[in-house]
Parts: C-alpha cells; sequence; structure tokens
C-alpha cells in the first residue's frame, strides 16, 4: 500500500483524543476520505471556531460561548450550595438532577503527584473568593473517589477550613444492585464511612 503522509498525520491526531487507540483512529481518519468536500471544509471550520467561541466561564470553569454559563446566570439556582468536580465534564451528570439547586465550581484539574501537576494549577483561590463573596453556605466536594480525587479533595477542605461555610464530600461506596461479596476494601471502607442513620 502506498505511502500516505496526510492520512497518518491524520490518525496520529486522533490518537490525541480519549479512548481513540490505533485502530479507531484508522476508521475515523478513512472515514473522512469518504466525505464530500463541503462536509470536510465544515468540519475543519467547526474545529477551528472551537477554541475562538468556546471559553472558560470567568465564574465557575464551566465551558461556555456566552459571558457566563446557564448554571451562573440561571435564576432557579441559588449560592446555597456549591458542588466541587474537578473537570466541566463531571457537571453533567449533577446538573441532570431535579433535587439539586445549587450552582458548581469546576477546579480544572487534580492534584496529580506522579504527573507533577500541583495545586497551582486549580481555581481554589477562585472558589475561596466565591465562598466570601456568594455566601456560599455548603461546599460538595465532589472529585472521582481516586488516589487523585481523595488528594485534592483533602487538600480543598484543608484550604477552606478557615472559611464559615460547610464541606462535605460525596458518598461512595457499595453501587445500587452490587454484592458485599465481591465489593474489593476501599468501596466497603467507603460504604461504611457514608453510613447513614435509620433511626
Amino acid at each position: 500500500m502506498d505511502d500516505l503522509p496526510t492520512l497518518n498525520a491524520l490518525i496520529e491526531h486522533l490518537k490525541r483524543l480519549p479512548s481513540v487507540g490505533q485502530k479507531s483512529a484508522e476508521r475515523m481518519a478513512q472515514a473522512f476520505l469518504t466525505f464530500d468536500d463541503e462536509t470536510l471544509k465544515d468540519f475543519g471550520t467547526v474545529i477551528t471556531k472551537l477554541k475562538e467561541k468556546v471559553h472558560l466561564c470567568p465564574n465557575c470553569g464551566l465551558y461556555t460561548e456566552a459571558e457566563l454559563c446557564s448554571f451562573c446566570v440561571d435564576p432557579n439556582r441559588n449560592n446555597k450550595a456549591l458542588i466541587v468536580v474537578s473537570y466541566p465534564k463531571d457537571v453533567l451528570g449533577f446538573s441532570k438532577l431535579e433535587d439539586y439547586h445549587g450552582r458548581f465550581h469546576i477546579l480544572g484539574g487534580v492534584i496529580s503527584p506522579s504527573s507533577n501537576k500541583g495545586v497551582e494549577l486549580l481555581s481554589i483561590p477562585e472558589l475561596e473568593k466565591r465562598i466570601v463573596r456568594d455566601n456560599v453556605e455548603e461546599i460538595i466536594l465532589a472529585t472521582n473517589p481516586t488516589v487523585e480525587g481523595e488528594l485534592t479533595a483533602l487538600f480543598v477542605s484543608k484550604k477552606l477550613a478557615d472559611l464559615p461555610v460547610k464541606i462535605t464530600r460525596l458518598a461512595y461506596g457499595l453501587p445500587m444492585g452490587g454484592q458485599v461479596d465481591y465489593a474489593d476494601a476501599m468501596t466497603l471502607f467507603k460504604a461504611l464511612e457514608g453510613r447513614k442513620d435509620l433511626k
């Protein structure tokens, strides 16, 4: 087969996307070759405009194309509670909850010593300002239940310890429908730690 440096370059770029390996990137690149010129041009225009149009909300750190994101300007949401997550994509599940009427704050990452990602990359100073400015009553730390997520949650809670705000952590443990005998030690520990009173 002929060497196709342009196609190979596209494959290498596609492999940068999350969960895209060599085979998936090759299939996607081959699909591009089947598009008509107009579709390819539109595709390229959208990608080019992406960083120009989409930016982080200066208030919470969520992606938006407006001055502020829809959650920050929604009059039906209040400042009593802030769910704090690591990345913008983490807001998706919480945004569908009908019983949560608070707002969100995105840290912009996690503390990861192995990847040399430190606290200086996190939007903790902005979070501290929001707590004071908006009279936030509760911070709900919703980072992932991983080593990096736990480390980040612990660091954030210590940084906010002197502020007049309640700090809580999402309960983790056994999933609905799960079986105790299949659970690992960390899952069981978190289930015990997050147990609730029934009486």
